[in-house]
């Protein structure tokens, strides 16, 4: 196999890498799918895909579909892959990989089971950022980890469908991915507490109150712990998903607002030299000269500059587009796995969805299912 078709299914968010897959040197964007026919047309006719389908079910069976990439909500994410892993394609799903135990581990059976390869699309360790604290620790100038720290905090007020009073750790890949990502790690067990209150009519869609959870995640076969904390209402903060890590030799740190530089603390300087704010560097040239270029804005509107709210409140994810598609590319191609895999992505998952059980016992140790062994 030299190039792979693909199938994108959701077209809002999912529109973003339509133009990547297009470019991309061993991608075929053969097929669009979504259930309202204008909306499908219009971005059929926008992007030149003639392929179009309205029902998952028939775009399944198109025997010249090789992969799919699901950006559907989050309800539709466990039972969309499912469906396809049992109808012979391969998958890539945004976050979260499902919204139950259970179900991430069925994914995780079937891949096992078929051969067929699932990756989850957790933009923040492709993210500039992240690669860049990365590359510090595979080189050694990090030195032996330390501590590790995330937050994904984000107003949702005013999005639609499932999302008001959605629990904080019910969607945590986004803090969770990044501290697991970096020495390629497992959650062992979680110990979680909730703080504050939102407003009451959110507390009826998932009979939770929470305002702030916060968690510590004990590592699998490692002395390393992280926190994580997650906010979605009635907590004043801009839009952020940070990573920090402390190593021994050195420890970045996010900024405390977009847009500023990371600080790089390093060890044994004296005091005053300590800290050194750094530019994280672009990771372009790690992709192919055709979709390097997507790593520096959205790729949705072109030149019209329109960009799904996602990407823009989310300052941008970080230039992890065109390397989550290419990622999945080579994984296909190449047989081997992208990280996060379907074990990994059940274990990122899952701590997030048994952190809010910790959180709704009083903070009660969690032990997470070993996905490495279904």
């Amino acid at each position: 196999m030299s190039s792979v078709n693909i199938a994108i299914v959701g077209l809002g968010f999912g529109a973003e890498f339509i133009p990547i897959y297009q470019r991309h040197p061993n991608a075929n964007m053969a097929a669009i799918c979504q259930r309202t026919r204008a909306s499908l047309d219009e971005v059929g006719e926008k992007f030149g895909i003639e392929k179009r389908y309205e029902s998952y079910d028939d775009l399944l069976k198109d025997p010249d579909i090789d992969a799919v990439h699901i950006n559907t909500p989050i309800p539709n994410h466990a039972e969309q892959s499912i469906a396809a892993l049992k109808a012979g394609k391969h998958v890539a799903c945004t976050v979260p990989m499902a919204t139950t135990v259970e179900e991430c581990r069925e994914i995780v059976e079937l891949t096992a089971s078929t051969g067929l390869k699932y990756m989850m699309m957790e933009t923040v360790v492709y993210a500039r950022e992240f690669l860049y604290m990365k590359e510090l620790y595979d080189k050694g100038e990090l030195g032996k980890l330390q501590f590790l720290k995330a937050s994904h905090q984000q107003d949702m007020d005013g999005w639609p469908d499932y999302w008001p009073g959605l629990p904080p750790m019910h969607y945590a890949t986004h803090c969770v991915g990044p501290v697991l990502g970096i020495g390629r790690d497992q959650a062992e067990y979680v110990s979680c507490f909730p703080s504050g209150t939102i407003r009451e009519e959110l507390h009826q869609h998932y009979n939770s109150p929470y305002a702030v959870e916060t968690c510590h995640i004990k590592f699998a076969n490692s002395d390393l712990s992280a926190l994580v904390y997650r906010s979605l209402f009635d907590v004043a903060r801009q839009y952020r998903e940070s990573f920090e890590v402390y190593g021994s030799k050195k420890a970045v740190e996010w900024p405390l607002i977009e847009g500023e530089p990371l600080i790089v603390h390093t060890a044994k300087k004296p005091e005053p030299e300590i800290p050194e704010a750094v530019q994280c560097p672009d990771y372009g040239h790690l992709l192919p000269d055709e979709i390097a270029p997507f790593t520096q804005g959205g790729v949705y509107g072109g030149d019209e500059g329109e960009e799904h709210l996602s990407f823009t409140q989310g300052a941008g994810h970080g230039g992890s587009h065109p390397h989550l598609a290419h990622q999945f590319v080579q994984m296909l191609l190449s047989g081997e796995d992208a990280y996060p895999n379907a074990v990994q992505s059940a274990n990122i998952t899952c701590t997030g969805i048994l952190a809010h059980e910790s959180a709704q016992k009083g903070g009660e140790l969690v032990r997470l299912p070993d996905f490495s062994i279904a």
